[in-house]
């Protein structure tokens, strides 16, 4: 999807002030900062209206294409193939979105994920 950008998470820094804003720096100097124009420097407190809007995630370990037929023939046991390799990354979808890839993990007997890196979409 996309372009096809991919943004590593180890490049991400936590303790930067500048990983905190959510205003791009370099569209900042053509918005002036002008709190009267909307545009101003935003944080993560300015989002709290959306904290508790519900998402749908999403973890795709793998997809394939089989006939109806073939479907209806599967029993308890068959193995159906998928299109990715052990050890692949899979997709993690919010909203029917491609926003991340990842890990799948173990956690206290359940299964998890871990992102590994961000999809970066130019598309709004």
């Amino acid at each position: 999807m996309g372009n096809g950008d991919d943004i590593d998470l180890t490049d991400f820094d936590a303790d930067s002030e500048q990983s905190s804003s959510l205003v791009d720096p370099a569209s900042e100097d053509a918005r002036s900062g002008d709190a009267e124009d909307g545009f101003g420097e935003k944080s993560a407190t300015d989002l709290g209206a959306v904290f508790d809007v519900p998402v749908n995630i999403s973890a795709v370990l793998g997809r394939t294409h089989m006939e109806v037929s073939d479907l209806l023939k599967l029993k308890a046991g068959n193995i159906v193939e998928l299109d990715r390799k052990v050890g692949e990354a899979i997709d993690i979808f919010v909203n029917n979105r491609l926003v991340a890839r990842g890990e799948v993990v173990m956690v206290e007997n359940r299964l998890g994920v871990t992102m590994t890196e961000i999809i970066k979409n130019d598309q709004h």
